[in-house]
């Protein structure tokens, strides 16, 4: 029977599908597994379905030597060497589209939270602080009307701009190739380089993947170039922000607010950041739907049962290894 190592526990019973003519080991703790565990406990496994925590670096897939897929439950894959796995030829897999429209809904969670200090009432109606209406009582900012730009047009940021259409909003977005003209033309998406969707964005969302040249794409120069009433949405990747710089604009008031799913230090805070009344935070939950968790657990699974029979899998990382 192969061997199949999860490093954490995953919704649902897809796993059962393994267990039938596999070893399934599952991480008993609920917690990030560290690279010690995970150097011990890849040895003599087949396949290793990781979570984007996990540091599946050249070392451990070396001490992988049986490895024959990688399947990581995320769209993204940064947390492992692609290469060092391409060249011993092991298939990497990931969880596309299906997280799509949840963290689409979520960006939106935050924009609108950020943007009606939604957080901030929460915890005044709860303490006791809310002593009745009151005409300025945690005045916010209206987002019908307003100017969203989307940084990073893959399936994500075409499905915020799709329900900014439901806004009547302009939709400015900022992509490594522009789009065709029909998706432009459906999604009222204009093309813009970044300095003019940062200048005119009353709400910037960023979508983009984190690469050498996105990290710290958004930093103290770009924050002072967006508007004083701007709020930055993040549900892409930590580090595509540099967080410190965030926390002195916010603190400044350079820009209005920000609502952050993912963090540069995750799961760490830079310090302050926690303390500001103008962010919204939450515990990377973009793709935390019951349907989509499930549906990831059923990608994985597919992937490892294919490349384990010698199939090749539906969603390949490196397909040039095939």
């Amino acid at each position: 029977m192969f061997n199949v190592y999860v490093t954490r526990k995953l919704p649902g019973s897809a796993l059962d599908q393994l267990r039938a003519f596999c070893n399934v080991t599952v991480q008993p703790e609920d917690r990030n597994i560290t690279k010690a565990e995970l150097l011990q406990n890849v040895a003599g496994q087949d396949a290793l379905m990781s979570m984007l925590s996990d540091p599946v670096d050249a070392e451990v897939i070396e001490a992988g030597k049986q490895l024959k897929v990688i399947a990581n439950y995320a769209v993204g894959f940064n947390n492992i060497d692609v290469v060092a796995a391409s060249q011993r030829k092991i298939p990497v897999c990931n969880t596309p589209d299906v997280l799509t429209n949840a963290s689409a809904d979520f960006a939106w969670a935050l924009l609108m939270s950020t943007a009606r200090r939604v957080i901030e009432g929460d915890i005044m109606t709860r303490s006791g602080q809310f002593k009745g209406w009151a005409p300025e009582l945690l005045l916010g900012v209206e987002v019908y009307g307003k100017t969203l730009g989307i940084i990073g047009a893959g399936r994500i940021g075409q499905a915020v701009a799709k329900r900014a259409l439901g806004f009547d909003m302009r939709t400015l977005y900022h992509n490594r190739t522009r789009l065709p003209h029909t998706v432009e033309e459906k999604l009222n998406m204009e093309y813009v380089d970044l300095q003019t969707l940062l200048r005119q964005s009353d709400f910037v969302s960023l979508h983009c993947p984190l690469t050498p040249d996105t990290r710290y794409l958004i930093g103290q120069e770009e924050l002072a170039s967006m508007k004083s009433t701007a709020i930055l949405i993040n549900t892409a990747r930590g580090p595509v922000v540099d967080e410190t710089a965030l926390v002195a604009a916010l603190k400044d008031n350079i820009i209005y607010g920000a609502g952050l799913d993912v963090f540069e230090d995750e799961p760490a805070l830079k310090p302050g950041l926690a303390e500001l009344p103008n962010v919204v935070l939450a515990p990377h939950i973009a793709s935390a739907a019951v349907e989509t968790r499930v549906k990831m657990v059923e990608m994985v699974v597919r992937d490892v049962q294919a490349a384990l029979e010698g199939r090749r899998p539906a969603n390949l990382v490196n397909p040039e290894i095939y």
